[in-house]
């Protein structure tokens, strides 16, 4: 049988990508008690690099350790955390419509950083990477911005949009790795993956 992974994401984006690239995983998600956003909290003057790799590593321990409580088969367990900043500004995921159009708003015809972080923890050792990638939006009008936020799609992304989806149209440039900005960068990816010992060519 081929070699597996546990994927601790409820990404469908990342489960999507892995199996492009021929890695077969199993999601490995959270209990109905476990408070995951409580992860994700911002300390005070947190630096997006440094918070973006601390709550993929945070993330990581407890789907070990759910990874134990269940006493399933061991494999390697991948975790990614994805956020775009402006500067030192975090920008997460958008809390309400409102939330999503102030966003949008901001980022609009800047450029921001979009930082991920992916770790795999197999056999106590962990092996992380980090991507960083720019990405420069075009002006967007109110109207715009109000449509994209009603088509559902900003929410629960980081920045309020997907590069995949309709928030393309706006990328006028695009520096780093694109399946990073997807929310998994495919080169640091398969470094970590590769450290661990899985095969995946």
């Amino acid at each position: 049988m081929r070699d597996f992974i546990y994927l601790a994401s409820q990404s469908p984006r990342r489960k999507q990508l892995l199996e492009q690239w021929g890695v077969r995983c199993e999601l490995l998600l959270p209990d109905a008690d476990e408070d995951s956003e409580a992860l994700e909290a911002v300390k005070p003057n947190e630096p997006p690099s440094r918070y973006v790799q601390r709550v993929t590593r945070l993330k990581l321990e407890a789907a070990v350790d759910r990874l134990k409580r269940r006493a399933l088969p061991l494999a390697p367990v991948l975790c990614a955390d994805t956020t775009v900043a402006m500067g030192r500004d975090i920008m997460g995921k958008p809390e309400s419509a409102a939330h999503a159009r102030r966003m949008l708003a901001q980022l609009s015809g800047h450029k921001h950083q979009v930082l991920t972080a992916v770790a795999v923890a197999h056999k106590g050792q962990v092996f992380a990477a980090l991507s960083r990638s720019s990405v420069e939006f075009a002006e967007m009008k109110p109207a715009e911005i109000a449509r994209y936020v009603a088509s559902g799609e900003p929410m629960g992304k980081a920045g309020a949009y997907a590069i995949q989806g309709k928030a393309a149209l706006w990328a006028r440039q695009i520096s780093g790795s694109y399946s990073g900005i997807m929310g998994l960068p495919a080169f640091e990816t398969a470094q970590v993956l590769q450290a661990a010992g899985l095969r995946l060519l």
